[in-house]
């Protein structure tokens, strides 16, 4: 139980690797708040992993929801020691057909809202001395992705801010890392067409899509005391397509 006694806020958890990293979480022994714009996808999931888990309605795009939010979490579950920023979304279309909408929305809820709910809730970590923050990055950060110009910029912009938060926060106690996740088989990646997903797999070393577990057992790993010497760090999960 590695993570006794230990409280997490999992932004976006309601499904895929939000929901994984909860239960896993769980399984290791922590209390869990579970955060999500769908509130009925995100009750659901809270009341499937039981007693250790408990729903929160987020919007993490709106600053005031967010600074509301964390601290009525503070209030019921008095601290909060492990964050992670999984929430986010896509939004592809060539650069060509792209508005600035297009471009805002993304950019809004991967960047900002990660940026949002990462400042609310470190000023309490600061105060205990102690705390893990994990930001969902992409590989799509790292090398870009045709279509994909507004998400890229996202993530990218995920990475830059893990390495300016590690290093305003080490002296605190406080570590901060992403986990940049290849292809994860979700419902998200289930809408594409089988030829769009067997040309993915072909640049995957391993021959493999990852599974939401692969990454919530990374986000285990980082969330616990065994990554205390582990903090500014970018960890490619993806089978060995970016090397």
């Amino acid at each position: 139980m590695i993570l006794g006694k230990k409280v997490a806020l999992i932004t976006g958890a309601a499904r895929g690797i939000g929901a994984a990293i909860a239960e896993r979480f769980i399984q290791e022994g922590a209390q869990v708040v579970i955060s999500d714009v769908d509130a009925d996808a995100g009750t659901e999931t809270a009341e499937r992993l039981g007693d250790s888990s408990r729903f929160y309605q987020m919007n993490i795009a709106e600053e005031e929801e967010v600074n509301t939010t964390v601290e009525r979490i503070i209030a019921d579950l008095k601290k909060i020691d492990v964050l992670v920023n999984n929430a986010g979304i896509t939004n592809d279309k060539l650069l060509l057909r792209m508005t600035s909408e297009d471009w805002e929305r993304v950019i809004k809820i991967n960047l900002t809202g990660t940026f949002l709910v990462t400042k609310a809730v470190m000023k309490h970590m600061i105060k205990q001395r102690y705390g893990r923050i994990i930001n969902m990055a992409s590989i799509i950060g790292l090398i870009g992705n045709f279509g994909q110009a507004n998400y890229a910029a996202s993530k990218a912009g995920v990475i830059a801010f893990t390495k300016s938060c590690a290093k305003e926060l080490a002296s605190r106690n406080i570590t901060v890392n992403a986990i940049a996740p290849g292809f994860i088989e979700t419902s998200m990646t289930q809408a594409l067409s089988e030829d769009i997903k067997q040309n993915y797999k072909k640049l995957i070393p391993l021959g493999r899509f990852g599974q939401p577990e692969d990454v919530a057992l990374l986000a285990l790993y980082l969330a616990s005391d065994q990554s205390s010497y582990v903090t500014g760090q970018v960890i490619c999960i993806d089978g060995g397509m970016v090397m």
